[in-house]
């Protein structure tokens, strides 16, 4: 360790000790004068005092402010025993000096002192005294006010420096300053880009900015200038926040990082001064990265009408944020990252070339990469010999970092559970199941006519999605409930670039196949087939709408890639335009239901068969499929499994 670490913190004034140092001074004035006092008079009436005066067993009396009086009676009268309650004080000891009695209301103060004059001239009382004030308390109290000013206006004092342990940008007066968190060369950031598996495009961009950072020189001496900017743009979970905390951890230079929505605040001009204050911090630590997280929260398009305030705070936010990206020269050695998965609300002055130069794209892993990001992830894991990271790539289609690295966890958390000593293949299976199917709910009450619609619904989407050549067979069916559903298939998708019409519309036919099913061997129909209808739904109008796959309507799409037209109260189309749209969506729909049913009573004994056995075991496999079915005659596919849950509303 250091000898700077070793060093004792010197004293350090607070303004606080003053405040505290006036009431110590009040409280020790009032014990000073006032004596530490443990007398314990006994209140007293004005009759029993009038007795007392006359019997000549008063010592002396002392009146404060004319309203209360202390009797201290002599002390030959003490020896009574009928007063030994008044001559004890409040530590159980001999009261000698009094007071003995209390008298708290002496009614008016001139017949009072009229009385006292009277029993001195008989001799029937020593002394008498009258004090017009000494009730520190009062003072005190009279003060208070004063001194909780005082306090109040070192408090605000104090905050309006900056000064406290909680920073500059948790104190009311220093609230534009930055909120950014700083990470530099000392900070201790584990995390490199051995660390990120896959994105290997992602990474080559981003480690070329860290070297421009470390050796700028390379790339300055042929004339080269460093980007300003660079954004990572993804769906969630892909690992654009980890690839900006790898570049902390490589880049060996002050790395600031903050959320966009660290700009937002209720006061105004808050966001503008908190983006100056944040860049004038970096420039002055350059070289120097910043990275905000989710700028979609501050960087979103600006309105062309005032609906919402032309002047609005998140748009002085923005325009301070364009200004300071636009404002500083390529000698700072200033880099903004910043990483968002809304980059089509972007503003576009924000993603012009001088602001943000690069826009790297992290997308879903595919098998080889999610069989790195396994490989990451598995290290703390105690394993089982001969674990397949291939095998388990291969069953989670479309799943992100994030995802898989829940998978990890959640198969540790099932193996834990079993008592297991190692995290096995059938854990990771099991994990898959649980975190797209949900967890199975074998308890649930279903009567014998719900199970077998299940089952037969189940067997529909199987048989069906068999006889299909381009849709996935499935590898797995099970009316175990999970979730909110009532039974779940695994399907055996292909990751396909492109998709033709034949293949959506095998999809949109094994999708139907459930209810199809019921329509053939009840001849009646359910609500089981909720988001199978939801599905085929969204299917269809893509074909129509978007990517421009029906004949009638033609080479046309309605999809606005910049998602400006969700803003719109208008469709971009006419009301004849809708009615020919809702119609082919229609017409689409109902002739792969019809083709599904004719699939369906084409192999009804096959059907039935296959729900039977779904009844029975709950769970069957690819091998109860061929057993039935036959091998498919169609080109197989890789062995890529991924549930989809069928809902019973």
């Amino acid at each position: 360790m250091s000898n700077d670490n070793n060093k004792k913190p010197g004293f350090k004034f607070s303004p606080w000790y003053i405040f505290l140092s006036v009431l110590a001074l009040f409280f020790i004035i009032q014990v000073a004068s006032s004596g530490v006092d443990l007398s314990n008079p006994k209140p007293t009436t004005i009759s029993k005092f009038n007795q007392l005066l006359d019997s000549s067993q008063v010592d002396k009396v002392v009146v404060f402010n004319g309203k209360t009086a202390e009797i201290f009676l002599k002390k030959e009268v003490l020896s009574d025993k009928k007063y030994d309650a008044v001559n004890k004080d409040v530590l159980g000891k001999i009261n000698e000096k009094g007071p003995h009695y209390l008298l708290e209301n002496i009614g008016n103060e001139e017949l009072f002192q009229k009385k006292l004059v009277e029993a001195s001239d008989k001799g029937l009382i020593t002394n008498y005294d009258f004090k017009s004030s000494g009730d520190w308390t009062e003072i005190f109290l009279s003060f208070l006010p004063i001194l909780v000013l005082v306090g109040l206006w070192i408090f605000m004092m104090r905050r309006m420096s900056g000064g406290g342990a909680g920073g500059g940008g948790s104190q009311i007066f220093s609230i534009g300053k930055s909120k950014a968190k700083l990470f530099d060369e000392k900070t201790d950031v584990k995390t490199t880009f051995a660390n990120v598996a896959g994105l290997e495009g992602a990474k080559e961009e981003v480690q070329e900015i860290v070297e421009f950072l470390k050796t700028p020189e390379k790339y300055t001496s042929l004339g080269g200038k460093i980007p300003k900017g660079a954004l990572l743009v993804g769906p969630p979970g892909t690992g654009k926040t980890l690839l900006a905390k790898a570049v902390a951890g490589e880049a060996k230079v002050p790395f600031f990082s903050l959320s966009g929505s660290d700009f937002v605040e209720m006061f105004v001009g808050v966001g503008a001064s908190r983006v100056r204050d944040l860049f004038k911090q970096a420039k002055e630590k350059s070289p120097s990265i910043i990275f905000i997280d989710e700028i979609d929260a501050v960087g979103r398009a600006r309105g062309k009408s005032n609906m919402s305030g032309g002047n609005d705070e998140r748009e002085n936010t923005l325009n301070q944020l364009l200004t300071e990206m636009d404002g500083f020269g390529t000698n700072t050695n200033v880099i903004v990252i910043a990483a968002t998965n809304r980059a089509d609300v972007l503003d576009k002055a924000l993603l012009r070339a001088g602001r943000f130069d690069r826009q790297i794209y992290v997308d879903l892993p595919d098998i080889r990469e999610r069989k790195e990001i396994f490989e990451v992830h598995l290290k703390p894991l105690k394993k089982a010999e001969g674990l397949d990271t291939e095998f388990l790539a291969k069953q989670t289609p479309g799943f992100s970092g994030a995802d898989i690295a829940n998978v990890c966890n959640e198969a540790a958390l099932i193996a834990a559970r079993n008592n297991k000593k190692a995290v096995d293949k059938q854990d990771f299976l099991d994990a898959v199941d649980r975190i797209i199917g949900g967890l199975e709910k074998k308890n649930k009450i279903i009567t014998k006519e719900e199970k077998r619609a299940i089952a037969v619904h189940e067997a529909g989407h199987a048989t069906v999605s068999w006889m299909l050549e381009h849709a996935a067979p499935l590898i797995k069916v099970t009316i175990v409930p999970r979730g909110q559903s009532l039974g779940a298939a695994w399907y055996l998708p292909e990751e396909r670039q492109i998709v033709r019409p034949e293949q959506m519309l095998d999809e949109m036919c094994a999708t139907m196949g459930g209810r199809a099913a019921e329509k053939v061997m009840f001849n009646n129909i359910s609500t089981g087939a909720l988001s199978d209808l939801e599905k085929v739904t969204k299917q269809a109008r893509a074909m129509v709408t978007i990517y421009g796959l029906n004949e009638k309507l033609g080479n046309i799409t309605y999809y606005d890639s910049s998602g400006q037209n969700d803003y719109n109260f208008s469709k971009p189309y006419s009301e004849d335009t809708a009615r020919v749209i809702d119609s082919e969506i229609s017409i689409l729909i109902e002739g792969q239901y019809q083709r599904a049913i004719k699939l369906l009573e084409e192999n009804k004994d096959k059907l039935n068969q296959l729900a039977d056995i779904l009844i029975e075991k709950e769970v069957i496999f690819k091998d109860d499929l061929e057993t039935i079915f036959g091998h498919r005659n169609f080109k197989p596919v890789d062995e890529i499994s991924t549930p989809t849950n069928e809902d019973i509303a």
